[in-house]
């Protein structure tokens, strides 16, 4: 259990020993030992002990709140020294327009590229879909490592995603009421889940950018927004349709989420409103996810089979390597 999910209403998080418990009620729900924990995340109004924080720092275990919509409210990191010589290095190279447009090119490539084959599955098992975005899809992927300037990319990158999400849709019953990519808030089951799933993935890659000691907030492709990882979403970019846009396919497709499982809140002066996971699909969903990063894959060309995480620990350590000048190019996570 890499990432220990504490979703319960009204759950604490509590130490007994070399373990974690959760308890409710003076009920103990889960037994787990520290050692086999990488990772914790709090969903909603969960209770933390001291003992416990205390355990977990020492650990070196991060610990993220999380609202129940996915919305990061903060993380909780060990004080753990910094590679100073590989940021001052990744600074430099943010100032590098020929440094930053390569790696950008790249990044943007890796996603295209992945988008394709997970469009091209989905024309494969529905053969009655449109198939016209996938040339502009293609097209975009083309473009993609030539583009002459940042604008140019982003703009490619913009067709592209448009040309895959018009294909996407097309694998769920329109009974679902996905017509588009939308957020905050989401409108429909779809999004509710590929938001969820993002920003989940998010979390896992600037943990992974932090272990080599890279700045997540410092990016190449995204702009520097105050408050946002623009690197960890850099790294985003290249697995969001292997891992998260097919894991929402198959639990759509495979009926293990149905439509009472969401729920619409209204607007409020407090909160956005928009189409959110009840509870069960919530536990569902985050078990899925978990499992979904420890499940072991294979890259092109030829590589060895790694879990999710492990490639995200690969893909962080390319990209320190590339930055301090130790490796010539970046090579993008490649689907197979």
């Amino acid at each position: 259990m890499p990432t220990l999910y504490v979703v319960e209403p009204g759950a604490r998080l509590e130490k007994e020993y070399h373990r974690l418990l959760v308890t409710k009620e003076d009920e103990v729900l889960l037994r787990v030992p520290l050692a086999q924990v990488s990772q914790v995340v709090l969903v909603g109004a969960i209770g933390v002990t001291t003992q416990a924080l205390h355990a977990l720092l020492e650990a070196e275990v991060p610990i993220l709140l999380v609202r129940r919509t996915g919305e990061l409210l903060g993380r909780l990191l060990p004080p753990t020294p910094r590679n100073l010589p590989l940021r001052q290095a990744q600074y430099r190279r943010n100032e590098d327009a020929a440094f930053a447009l390569a790696l950008a090119r790249a990044i943007v490539s890796g996603k295209l590229r992945n988008q394709r084959v997970l469009a091209r599955r989905i024309l494969r098992r529905r053969p009655e879909a449109e198939r016209a975005a996938l040339a502009d899809l293609e097209a975009a992927e083309a473009a993609a490592p030539t583009a002459p300037d940042l604008a140019a990319l982003r703009g490619i990158e913009g067709s592209g995603a448009r040309a895959y999400f018009a294909l996407y849709r097309q694998a769920f019953e329109p009974t679902w009421g996905f017509d588009d990519r939308n957020r905050r808030p989401p409108r429909d089951p779809i999004n509710a889940l590929l938001g969820l799933g993002y920003t989940l993935l998010s979390h896992a890659l600037m943990t992974a950018l932090e272990a080599v000691g890279l700045d997540p907030y410092l990016g190449f492709f995204h702009t520097e927004k105050y408050g946002r990882p623009a690197l960890a979403l850099d790294l985003v970019e290249e697995f969001r349709a292997p891992l998260v846009d097919s894991l929402v396919m198959g639990l759509i497709n495979r009926r293990m989420l149905q439509p009472d499982d969401f729920e619409t809140a209204a607007a409020s002066a407090d909160a956005a409103g928009g189409v959110y996971l009840r509870e069960r699909g919530l536990r569902l969903f985050l078990r899925e996810f978990g499992d979904r990063l420890e499940r072991e894959v294979q890259v092109e060309p030829g590589g060895r089979a790694l879990s999710y995480r492990k490639h995200f620990e690969v893909q962080a350590r390319q990209l320190a390597h590339v930055i301090a000048g130790e490796a010539p190019v970046y090579l993008p996570f490649a689907a197979r």
